[in-house]
């Protein structure tokens, strides 16, 4: 999915915009993001997930090609945490807000969207 489809999305659904207001929101949102990670804090996204900022420190690593010793420099690193609600919806488990569910999710592989059925 594209940022134009995201667009295309909030135009089609939400009715009442424009194209126009829609690619409006769309950008706002997304600048609303950059600018809270940009700060440092975290985004919970209820029923979605966290974004979260790491802060990496230098060290040493090898290049796989040549396997001479280079210096990694320090970073930040973006990294997200799904929800129990997303990861249930991906597995197509509906259940997911008991702790009994999720904790069975945990242990049993994902199938995809197949729905896990034998096939005949």
């Amino acid at each position: 999915m594209t940022k134009a489809d995201i667009v295309q999305a909030v135009y089609t659904q939400l009715g009442g915009f424009s194209k126009k207001e829609s690619a409006d929101l769309v950008d706002l949102a997304f600048d609303m993001m950059k600018d809270t990670l940009g700060r440092g804090e975290k985004i919970k996204i209820s029923g979605f997930g966290n974004f979260v900022l790491r802060d990496k420190r230098q060290r040493q690593g090898r290049n796989p090609q040549t396997g001479e010793p280079i210096v990694i420099t320090q970073r930040r690193v973006l990294n997200f945490k799904a929800s129990q609600i997303l990861k249930a919806a991906l597995n197509h488990r509906v259940d997911a807000a008991t702790p009994a569910a999720s904790a069975s999710a945990t242990s049993t592989p994902a199938r995809g969207f197949g729905g896990g059925g034998s096939r005949e």
